[in-house]
């Protein structure tokens, strides 16, 4: 077995962090910065154009350490080095985890079944850049000759999160060509992107590793079926491409070989948009803006294969998640980003971190008696301040929070940055101080209330505080420092996938919906209920009726 097999409850470190806890649960955030004068420094680390600040999370010394302790005794190092190295560690699917390779640089060495997949990566990646250049170029044409000015991609989960949160994190960087992204199989969906398109300079990208999945498939075959009303049949190939390995079923659909761009076995789902899946990125932005993706995501993988764990900033966030799930039973984490162009983001790590890690048995097929995954939501500030903050500010969940933000302004508007700043630095500090009832009652005496009425309100406008966030502050909103956030998140999923003694990188939870629906389609197709609950049976019967 490729990863070590440990319940993590059964480890001295686990037991050590259960008592640890008893004795900081009630501590107040507060109180540890009184403590420690230095506790800024002490907890935060600096790589690149990231500045972490970890200081305001329920945590001292002794809880970063047992933390840490509790990685190495479940052999994270061990597990990072199979996970590099191309081992089979989705071992219920028998494949390797080399997302990472496809950002690898063409020098590398990366072995999947004692073959360099390296030159295969670089291959496709230049097949990329060839195709992008002609198509933002004008080179390249619809049937009637003209040049395109509307690419549309069609695929689901990873094939449409990570594209879509990609292109539209980076659209202060794009170019003339204009994205579309059609995913869920309501045909509202797919005809309301295809009705103001123009058939002569539209591009489908249609992305599906099986090319069988049923939303894409009825997808494209919706928007070829739009494409031949208004076009010969004979040009579908030159109005769409494929991202896939199934050659067979992408030819039969009417796509040219020459125009399919392959995928491997090794690469998820949720973590593919480095590789062909990116088709759509480099469309947008250009492949030199891929390209630039690509390496600040390698380069984390750097950090995460080589930085000690002290230092380590997906295994710190990793253990801070663990610490919060595990032993304040937080059942959630929001993730806050201060960018309006990251609004995509939570949706995007819902995926990759829920799908990986949303598992209820061990790596041995037992049954887990421990929590694992956490529940991901978010919104960018500020506009989550007037919405959800009210549950996280004074509700009575515990609810870690990240801030993500940006030093500088894509547009160098310095007044609506400052202000945009001012409240992503104001938030973090409201959740760790609070308000208490002696302040809440020397701010209300200025307003000349009566005893009565004081009495009244000051319950309702005293905060606890106490309420951990992660503040993560990045230079500037660039491709570069895109991919770096994105892999971050990605070997986050690792680390806790490791600790909690999980398949992260198999997703069968999404199977049994799937096939249900197949027969249940037949049967509206038939008219025909077969068993059912009473529930479903008479839901499909008011349907059909």
């Amino acid at each position: 077995m490729a990863l070590p097999t440990i319940n993590p409850t059964t480890t001295k470190a686990w037991e050590a962090l259960i008592s640890h806890y008893e004795n900081i649960k009630n501590v107040h955030l507060k109180d540890l910065f009184k403590q420690n004068p230095d506790r800024a420094q002490t907890f935060s680390t600096v790589w690149n154009d990231f500045y972490i600040d970890y200081s305001k999370n329920r945590i001292d010394q002794t809880t970063k350490t047992l933390l840490l302790d509790l990685a190495k005794e479940v052999k994270l190092e061990d597990a990072i080095q199979h996970y590099f190295s191309g081992s089979s560690i989705n071992e219920t699917e028998e494949r390797a985890v080399l997302h990472t390779a496809l950002r690898a640089p063409s020098n590398k060495n990366i072995l999947v079944a004692d073959k360099n997949v390296v030159p295969e990566v670089t291959a496709v990646k230049e097949k990329i850049k060839q195709f992008t250049d002609q198509v933002i170029s004008g080179s390249l044409t619809g049937y009637t000759g003209k040049a395109f000015t509307d690419i549309v991609n069609i695929g689901i989960g990873g094939s449409d999160l990570g594209p879509a949160m990609i292109t539209e994190s980076l659209e202060f960087y794009k170019n003339h060509l204009k994205l579309h992204f059609i995913s869920n199989v309501d045909g509202d969906h797919v005809h309301q992107n295809l009705k103001n398109l123009d058939p002569e300079t539209t591009l489908f990208v249609v992305v599906s590793k099986t090319f069988s999945t049923q939303e894409t498939l009825s997808n494209a075959t919706t928007a070829r079926n739009w494409f031949t009303d208004k076009a010969p049949k004979t040009e579908v190939g030159k109005h769409f491409v494929a991202v896939s390995s199934n050659i067979p079923n992408v030819t039969a659909f009417g796509i040219e070989e020459e125009n399919i761009f392959p995928l491997w076995d090794w690469v998820g789902g949720r973590f593919s948009l480095w590789s062909a899946v990116g088709l759509s990125i480099s469309l947008s932005v250009g492949y030199e803006n891929f390209e630039a993706l690509l390496e600040g995501a390698h380069e984390m993988d750097e950090h995460f294969k080589t930085a000690p764990f002290e230092d380590n900033i997906p295994v710190l966030l990793g253990m801070l998640s663990i610490w919060y799930n595990n032993f304040f039973k937080a059942e959630s984490e929001a993730i806050i980003p201060y960018s309006q162009y990251l609004h995509r983001l939570p949706a995007y790590l819902q995926q990759g971190i829920m799908e990986s890690n949303g598992k209820s048995v061990d790596r041995s097929g037992n049954k887990i008696n421990y929590q694992t995954g956490t529940i991901i939501w978010g919104e960018p500030g500020t506009n989550a301040q007037h919405a959800f903050f009210q549950l996280i500010h004074q509700g009575t969940k515990i609810i870690p929070a990240e801030f993500i933000g940006f030093k500088k302004s894509l547009f160098n508007d310095q007044d609506h940055q400052d202000k945009l700043m001012a409240n992503f630095f104001a938030q973090t500090e409201a959740l760790m101080n609070g308000k208490t009832e002696a302040e809440v009652q020397e701010e209300l005496k200025s307003k000349n209330l009566s005893a009565q009425k004081l009495k009244q309100l000051v319950p309702f406008k005293i905060f606890e505080g106490n309420k951990p966030t992660t503040t993560v502050l990045i230079e500037k909103l660039t491709p570069k420092n895109l991919g770096a956030l994105v892999s971050m998140y990605e070997q986050r999923i690792f680390v806790q996938g490791v600790v909690w003694n999980i398949f992260s990188y198999d997703q069968w939870g999404v199977e049994l919906g799937k096939q249900l629906a197949t027969k249940i389609l037949n049967e509206i197709n038939d008219t025909t209920i077969s068993e059912h609950d009473s529930s479903t049976k008479t839901l499909l019967k008011q349907y059909l009726n």
